[in-house]
């Protein structure tokens, strides 16, 4: 009788075991964004359980009016980003039954873009953008709506440098930047 409890318990110990796994980012996860401000594509790989490193591709928005300009403009200039993610909040999505899926969940990161200056999309002819680079530390979110669609939100403050002098100004310049954004995307 003690053989069979014994059995028993250790078969309960072990499928609860093979059970309590620790929840992980997606191996690798990509689709394609849009919000206000552009529309970008992205891909996410698993640096460790709660770490992924995303790289983006996509265009920023610029806007601009008021007195001084004959219309209102816009501006679509081409950026690259690398941003590593530490999603920190998996366990307790997962041990609350929420998906993570896609890498849902809360995350801190390192939002690193650079803009250079190849070509824009403007109303405004022959308008160019200084090549910039910006290091913004983030807190976001990122949440799905079914299975392939999912929003996205942030917000961080960092720094940005202007290579003015490629464009002909005198110096160089460095400047305090927000990120704030709110996007809703696609994920294949």
């Amino acid at each position: 009788m003690k053989k069979k409890y014994l059995v028993l318990f250790v078969l309960a110990v072990v499928s609860v075991a093979a059970y309590a796994q620790k929840a992980s980012v997606e191996k690798s996860t990509y689709g394609i964004q849009t919000g206000f401000l552009g529309v970008w594509v992205h891909r996410e790989v698993k640096l460790s359980n709660e770490i992924a490193l995303r790289a983006e591709l996509g265009m920023d928005l610029g806007l601009w009016g008021g007195d001084f300009y004959p219309k209102s403009g816009y501006l679509l200039a081409p950026v690259i980003r690398l941003e590593p993610r530490w999603y920190y909040n998996l366990d307790k999505r997962v041990s609350k039954s929420r998906s993570i899926s896609g890498n849902a969940g809360n995350f801190l990161s390192l939002q690193t873009s650079y803009h250079p200056n190849w070509f824009t999309i403007s109303n405004y002819d022959n308008v160019e953008v200084v090549n910039q680079v910006s290091i913004i530390p983030t807190w976001g979110i990122k949440r799905n709506i079914g299975k392939h669609f999912n929003y996205e939100t942030g917000i961080g403050i960092g720094y940005a440098y202007y290579f003015a002098k490629s464009a002909g100004y005198l110096e160089n310049e460095g400047y305090t930047t927000v990120n704030l954004n709110l996007r809703i995307g696609y994920r294949f």
